[in-house]
């Protein structure tokens, strides 16, 4: 007689053909690697865009993202959705690319203009939008990357703690935290919104 516990866990349908691509996929199927790539790719690049501002950077990113997820996929144990494993990936991904960038770019930089741009204020953009998109880019990259995912991608903060490694109250508290510094950071536009 088998026990409840020596029964095989039960997926819900909609992982079953998740799990079942992953599957072909691990063993080097061309089609479930493409079917996988196509129902996820959308949701990537905004992702990617979102953390790195810049078109050609998502692009980049994106593709990087599904090169190490592929690479990687015997390190997918479905303890997850695949989504959410994915875009775990994406985010250490980006957030990686963007911090080797912004090093390259600190060394890169003459010391005169280094310090100059470091004293100056960045002008305003006159289009709401484009402030609003420069106060997110200015938010400590923990902060964006959760703000990005809960606010933007609808991800809940347990599935943000899984993709980035962190507790569902870490997440709730970086949340709070970008929350507040956007708030901060547009305070002075508060006429601007309300007309």
């Amino acid at each position: 007689m088998e026990t409840e516990s020596s029964l095989p866990p039960t997926r819900p349908p909609a992982l079953d053909g998740q799990q079942l691509l992953v599957d072909r996929a691990r063993r080097g199927d061309p089609a479930a690697q493409r079917a996988l790539y196509d129902a996820h790719v959308e949701r990537v690049y905004r992702l990617t865009y979102r953390l790195s501002g810049r078109e050609e950077m998502a692009r980049e990113l994106t593709q990087d993202t599904f090169v190490r997820a592929f690479a990687g996929l015997d390190a997918y144990r479905g303890d997850s959705a695949f989504a959410t494993w994915l875009h775990s990936i994406a985010v250490s991904v980006s957030l990686n690319e963007l911090k080797r960038r912004k090093r390259q770019q600190t060394r890169e930089a003459p010391l005169d203009e280094a310090l100059l741009m470091a004293r100056s204020t960045p002008i305003g953009d006159p289009v709401l939008r484009d402030r609003l998109a420069a106060a997110v880019d200015a938010l400590p990259e923990g902060c964006r990357a959760v703000f990005m995912m809960h606010d933007a991608e609808g991800f809940t903060h347990e599935e943000i703690g899984m993709a980035l490694g962190i507790s569902a109250g870490t997440s709730k508290a970086q949340l709070s935290r970008a929350r507040a510094k956007l708030r901060v950071a547009l305070a002075g536009f508060e006429q601007e919104w309300r007309s």
